[in-house]
Parts: structure tokens; C-alpha cells; sequence
């Protein structure tokens, strides 16, 4: 793992000695825009610092209130826009070129210093405080920081100014619909474009609107962060139920399945040593949001062969395997993200070591088979009753879905731990 200093300290557009030269030009033109008494000089310079200067006004971290009252309007969160992504070599979605983000960027914080009036909002991914990744948004419209803002944790005030690897979201809600030409993407929707080394998203259009995509976005920029500061962030809902904490991987359409006993409708968690937090802010809870370690984790997989039962208890090293494959219906989804920007390998060792260490019970449910599990109380009963031996969990049988298991993951890994087995 990488400390700190290492996680998301890349280069940014004013590391060269021209563009510090340029940068102490462009601040001196606009030095009255730092000093003006009703405005945060130390927030203009940190925006500057990122490449946006103010033409006139800043405001920071208004509540939903006052965003109405500048004329924010909620927005449907339907729309799906194109996601490009640099510098993530795990990612399934279009690359971007260094040299394209970096086209991009210029023209975004260009076009954002050219509006007479600037949103910023901050707040965090994950409500860890030790492990979080600081976010802080930048925008040309109250609109999209009204939708955005919904998904991140409150921060302490100037968090983000003292963090050393925060992460920035430019919004461009406005910008010309000919600037993704380029990017070879049409249409008036506008896209959505991250780049994992600086730490950058950019939203253009209507894209704030994609939530899903933002929320993807994000996720794929903040794991490298969580995970240098000691957290692990997994592709996993949450549920809860009396004094019964579970991590649950299973595909979309099955966790909407179980949400009377989901903390959160969207999968996406971070374990520490402090507990377990979703990643994005649940409802209007804002503040630090934090669970115990869970004592269980469930694998849920879709099949007919035969060679699974409707559950199986796993040890430590198959429940790692598993998290690597999740097999559905034919298929193998694995259990982390699509747009995971970390070695998925990593993270299954990450898993595997804190079930170990913390004696965490795991299961392999089979939705095809056994009793049909209609609601999360269902779910939440049968692990109950596995976990008091009153259900004795059968064993895997293997054959020719072990063998297919085995060729998926040497496609996709090199070498795997002893630990891990069918």
C-alpha cells in the first residue's frame, strides 16, 4: 500500500516552471479578486491552485435552502451520459488519452473563470474519518451542486483545504455541447470524464444529471485514497438488522430484492478498524454515518447446475476466490466494481485478511436454489439460522462449473494466493 504522500499526489497543470510563471501572472491580474473583503482569499487561491480563477463571486457550501433561493431546481436523475476515464487500467469503459484530459481540463476551468458566479461545495466519500477521500466540487451552476451534494458525507470546515489528496469535480453544466466533439461523443446530454492520476472529474452538460455515473465516477477516484489510508472500499450493500451487521455482493436488480433491511439502495462500503460506512451519504443523514465491523458476509450467486446449494459456508480463502468470479446465470460478474481503478487482486486479499483477522463468518447463497428469498428478512433468517447450526451449510460439489471457475481466473489473474480455493 501507498502512504499519503503517494496516493493521489500526481501532476497537475502548474507543475511546470512556465505554468508558475503564467499561474503568478494570471493571480497578480486578478488580485482583486483574492483580496475583496466578501470573499475567502484562501479559497480563491486554492481554486486558482486547481486552475479556476473567480471573476466575481464564490459561494461555498450553501445549504439546500440557499441554493433554491439562487435558483437551484432538483433535477431528474434518469439520464445516462457517455463515462471516459485515464490513467485506470482496470477499468471496462473508454480510455482517455493523457493529452486529451488535459485539452479538456484547459478548456473547462477556462470556461468555469469566464462565469461571474461560482458554486463550490465540499464534503467526503465515506463518513471514516481516518480513511475518507475529501471531495470538493466546482461548479457554474447551483442545480448540479444541489444533486451532486447528495451524495457526499459533511466534512469539517476547511477539510479539504488541509487534506493532501483531495479530489476535485469541475461542472460545466453550460460549456458548448461542441466541446466532447473531440472526445468523439455528439449529442446536447453532455459526459462525463475522470482522470485517476489527478485526482480530476469533469462534468459537462446535463451529466450531473447521471448520478450513477457520477457516483461510478467517484468511487473509481477515491479507492486508491481509502485504500493508502488504510481503508477498504468493496462493491457490497449493507445490511443491518437488530445486532446482525452484513456485507452482501450481489448484482443490482438483487440487492432492490432485499432493501427492507439495505442501510443503503446502492452497494458501495468502506471497512476500517473504526467499522463499516457506505460510501455516499444515506438520505439527508450528512454527518459521520458508521457501523460495526460486520460479522457476517454473503456471496450471492445465480445458478441451476446443480453444483451449488441454496447456501454454502465458506472459508476465508473461498470467500476471496468467490468475491474474484460471481458467477450469474452463465455468466461471471465478479463482485467488484466495473470501473474499479485498484488491482481487484488486492482487494480480495484486503477481504480475505479482514475476515481472518476478525473472525468473520462468510456464505455462498445460491438464489436459484433452496427457499425463495423474497424480502431481506428472508435473507437475514437464513443466515441466522446457518449461523446457529440449526441449517448445516452444504459443501460445493465442483465438476465442470469448479473447472470453469478455475479458467475464468487464470485469464484474468496471473497467480493466485494458496489460500484461495473453490
Amino acid at each position: 500500500m501507498r502512504n499519503n504522500n503517494q496516493a493521489c499526489c500526481h501532476p497537475t497543470l502548474w507543475n511546470t516552471s512556465t505554468n508558475n510563471v503564467l499561474f503568478i501572472g494570471i493571480c497578480s491580474k486578478f488580485r482583486k479578486y483574492f483580496e475583496g473583503p466578501e470573499l475567502s482569499t484562501g479559497l480563491n487561491w486554492g481554486l486558482a491552485g486547481k486552475g479556476v480563477i473567480v471573476k466575481e463571486k464564490v459561494f461555498q457550501n450553501l445549504t439546500a435552502f440557499e441554493l433554491r433561493q439562487k435558483g437551484a431546481t432538483n433535477v431528474e436523475h434518469s439520464l445516462s451520459v457517455p463515462f471516459l476515464i485515464r490513467g485506470n487500467e482496470y477499468s471496462r469503459n473508454s480510455k482517455l488519452s493523457r493529452a486529451q484530459f488535459t485539452k479538456l481540463l484547459k478548456q473547462v476551468t477556462s470556461y468555469i473563470s469566464s462565469v461571474s458566479e461560482l458554486y463550490v461545495h465540499d464534503g467526503a466519500i465515506s463518513s471514516l474519518l481516518k480513511c475518507d477521500a475529501k471531495v470538493r466540487i466546482v461548479s457554474d451552476s447551483p442545480s448540479s451542486v444541489l444533486s451532486l451534494s447528495k451524495l457526499l458525507w459533511r466534512t469539517p470546515s476547511r477539510a479539504v483545504s488541509h487534506d493532501t489528496c483531495p479530489l476535485t469535480v469541475y461542472v460545466a453544466s453550460s460549456i458548448s455541447s461542441s466541446i466532447g466533439e473531440s472526445l468523439g461523443i455528439k449529442g446536447d446530454n453532455g459526459f462525463i470524464a475522470a482522470d485517476t492520476e489527478r485526482s480530476s472529474l469533469i462534468l459537462c452538460g446535463k451529466a450531473f444529471a447521471d448520478v450513477n455515473g457520477a457516483r461510478e465516477a467517484l468511487t473509481a477516484l477515491s479507492e486508491p485514497i481509502i485504500i493508502s489510508r488504510g481503508g477498504l472500499p468493496l462493491s457490497a450493500g449493507l445490511l443491518v438488522s437488530s445486532n446482525l451487521v452484513m456485507l452482501l455482493f450481489a448484482p443490482e436488480d438483487s440487492l432492490r430484492k432485499f432493501s427492507d433491511v439495505l442501510v443503503s439502495p446502492k452497494a458501495g462500503v468502506v471497512i476500517s478498524s473504526e467499522g463499516v460506512s457506505p460510501l455516499f451519504q444515506i438520505g439527508n443523514s450528512g454527518g459521520e454515518c458508521v457501523w460495526k465491523l460486520p460479522s457476517v458476509v454473503i456471496l450471492a450467486t445465480s445458478d441451476s447446475s446443480g453444483m451449488i446449494p441454496s447456501i454454502a459456508k465458506l472459508t476465508p480463502g473461498q470467500a476471496a476466490y468467490h468475491f474474484l468470479v460471481g458467477h450469474q446465470n452463465g455468466k461471471f460478474t465478479p463482485a467488484y466494481s466495473k470501473n474499479i481503478s485498484v488491482d481487484p487482486l488486492q482487494l480480495a486479499k484486503g477481504l480475505l485478511s479482514k475476515l481472518q483477522e476478525n473472525q468473520i463468518s462468510s456464505f455462498l447463497i445460491n438464489l436459484n436454489e433452496g427457499q425463495t428469498l423474497k424480502t431481506g428478512m428472508n435473507l437475514v433468517d437464513l443466515v441466522q439460522s446457518a449461523l446457529q447450526e440449526n441449517i448445516w451449510p452444504s459443501k460445493l460439489k465442483g465438476g465442470d462449473l469448479k473447472r470453469r471457475y478455475k479458467s475464468f481466473l487464470s485469464n484474468n489473474f496471473q497467480e493466485l494466493p494458496k489460500e484461495f480455493s473453490f
